[in-house]
């Protein structure tokens, strides 16, 4: 069982930027974050593979940077530019599968979640 630690997250006006770190306690294939809203789904923010792969949402390109130390077991999000609707509780997850995939079903391990607002 791998445990996902996670620090970062607050209150931040809009145009603002936060950072979000996680701490796998063993090395997976995929790291990644999502975000769930209140009364929507959690969806996919950005993943990166062991290899460097990365895998952005639409709504956060430009803003948002993933980054990972492999030594580690760390994977980082850096979000800038924050806007009201990135507002949420962000989780982290990670997957030992070889491919990075949206969907919630492919992860297998997750973090308690931090939350972010954002104020307009």
């Amino acid at each position: 069982q791998v445990q996902l630690v996670e620090s970062g997250g607050g209150l931040v006006q809009a145009g603002g930027s936060l950072s979000l770190s996680c701490t796998a306690s063993a090395s997976t294939y995929v790291m990644g974050w999502y975000r769930q809203a209140p009364g929507k789904q959690r969806d996919l923010v950005a993943a990166v593979s062991l290899g460097g792969i990365i895998k952005y949402a639409e709504s956060v390109k430009g803003r948002f940077t993933i980054s990972r130390d492999n030594a580690k077991n760390t994977v980082y999000l850096q979000m800038n530019s924050l806007k009201p609707e990135d507002t949420g509780v962000y989780y982290c997850a990670a997957s030992p599968r070889r491919t990075i995939k949206s969907s919630v079903n492919e992860y297998d391990y997750w973090g308690q979640g931090t939350q972010v607002t954002v104020s307009s």
